[in-house]
């Protein structure tokens, strides 16, 4: 694998131009997302995916955890199926701080028992077996792209499963969010944009070089992420950038007709999950917003899989009146998840958000917290209740209930 370095004129350039440079002198390169991918994640990955196939690129992608259905997107069925591994060889790591340095290696042959034995004499001291860590490679790439982002703690382990993976490969950061954690080596984060793909529709020209890169098959699935991040551009962070970037999608071609439909469409487990959720809808009128929670029994008893509670807070509990903001609390896993959104235009979802260790945009924004949704319920609710007090006056004059 090639060394992909930097030199002095390399650093002066900024982090979107230092990621188009990376990029095009690499050969083997992997795209990543956060867990559980939504539209903008799924439609990122694959567009970008795409774009790098086309410039004669080994692009490999992966996607960890549930996702809704985009087999409509170019890619999508390859990509899902996907499972890094590694590359073949192993890497033994040994704590020569008690021993030094000057360590004797060999091997012995087992033939009876099909083995063999690495030995490792220390030149003093004692070599413990908690001294010696042996952990695949890791799969070879030039470069790891990660799309939309904001914390590597959203990557659903994948860093620790391949550790030389990530210390060993240059990391490209390409995200909106406000909240993202700058943990690659170059970071591209632009939190004016709506989505990552809208992010992504200049940064593909750019890989083109002046050729027309974007096709019919790259528009699609990077409208898919403009659409499904602004809900349909009805969300406040729909931009006139936005609009401008999505018509020009549609003008490469892009099937917005056809996104809209696949999109819109529920199946019936999602209804299920919708319907038992509003059920429980409540409202806090005096921290004035609304809630509701997705367990997992309700995912269970609905034979529904994680995700089919997504658009539950954009289609319905955003239309509730008199509120500054929207909750809907879900398990994830080992995680609580808490999706927000502004209902009050005014209201900053995402200050409420970071109070919690989480981020995202004034107008939608979200948070994880480790363990259970029954455990963290009622200290989510208290931090919410402690924020609002405080943030009661930058959102204007308050509705009377």
């Amino acid at each position: 694998m090639p060394f992909l370095g930097y030199n002095a004129s390399s650093m002066e350039l900024t982090p979107k131009a230092q990621a188009l440079e990376l990029i095009k002198q690499a050969s083997d390169i992997l795209l990543l997302t956060h867990e559980h991918p939504d539209g903008d994640a799924v439609g990122s990955v694959l567009g970008m995916r795409l774009a790098l196939k086309k410039l004669g690129k080994n692009a490999t992608a992966a996607f960890l955890g549930r996702r809704r259905d985009f087999s409509f997107l170019s890619g999508f069925e390859e990509v899902a199926s996907t499972k890094l591994a590694a590359a073949g060889d192993v890497v033994i790591s040994i704590d020569t701080r008690e021993t030094g340095e000057d360590l004797q290696l060999g091997y012995k042959k087992l033939p009876e028992q099909k083995k063999i034995q690495i030995v490792i004499t220390p030149p003093s001291g004692v070599l413990l077996p908690e001294d010696v860590v042996v952990e695949p490679s890791g799969p070879k790439f030039d470069v790891v792209i990660i799309l939309d982002t904001s914390k590597k703690e959203l990557l659903g382990g994948i860093d620790k499963d391949f550790p030389n993976l990530f210390n060993e490969t240059p990391t490209v950061v390409i995200d909106h969010h406000a909240s993202n954690d700058y943990y690659g080596k170059i970071n591209w984060v632009d939190m004016t944009a709506a989505s990552t793909a809208e992010m992504l529709v200049a940064f593909v020209e750019a890989l083109g070089r002046g050729e027309p890169l974007i096709d019919e098959e790259i528009a699609t699935c990077l409208l898919t992420g403009i659409i499904t991040d602004t809900g349909f551009f009805q969300n406040l962070n729909t931009t006139p950038k936005s609009l401008t970037v999505a018509a020009q999608m549609v003008a490469a071609g892009a099937r917005h007709q056809e996104i809209i439909d696949k999109i819109r469409t529920k199946s019936l487990a999602t209804l299920r999950v919708w319907g038992r959720a509003l059920t429980r809808v409540k409202i806090n009128q005096t921290d004035r917003y609304v809630w509701t929670e997705v367990t997992s029994s309700d995912l269970e008893e609905a034979s529904a899989e994680p995700g089919d509670d997504s658009g539950l807070i954009d289609e319905l509990l955003k239309t509730v009146a008199d509120v500054d903001f929207a909750m809907v609390l879900s398990q994830r896993g080992p995680v609580t998840e808490g999706n927000l959104r502004s209902i009050n235009k005014e209201f900053d979802v995402a200050a409420l958000a970071r109070s919690l260790d989480g981020g995202g945009h004034k107008a939608a924004a979200g948070f994880q917290i480790v363990g259970k949704l029954e455990e963290k319920r009622d200290e989510i609710l208290q931090k919410i209740s402690a924020f609002q007090p405080q943030h009661q006056s930058s959102r204007g004059a308050v509705i009377e209930d």
